[in-house]
């Protein structure tokens, strides 16, 4: 879910950016800089919760999210 709002907002950013005189090819490099970054973070999270000892819920315990 993280990625998806992120990618509605950086989409946001694109059209908002391009609007008020910034050049469209950098504004949209920024918005997938954000997605890239979001994607990170969703990949890197379960393994940074297993190495901090964090504690991390089972799969069937989480649900469908």
């Amino acid at each position: 879910m993280t990625v998806y709002v992120t990618l509605v907002l950086g989409l946001v950013w694109w059209i908002a950016a391009w609007a008020f005189g910034i050049k469209a090819f950098d504004a949209f490099l920024l918005a997938v800089a954000m997605v890239v970054g979001a994607a990170a973070y969703t990949i890197a999270k379960p393994f940074l919760d297993k190495m901090l000892r964090r504690d991390v819920p089972m799969v069937e315990e989480e649900g469908a999210r």
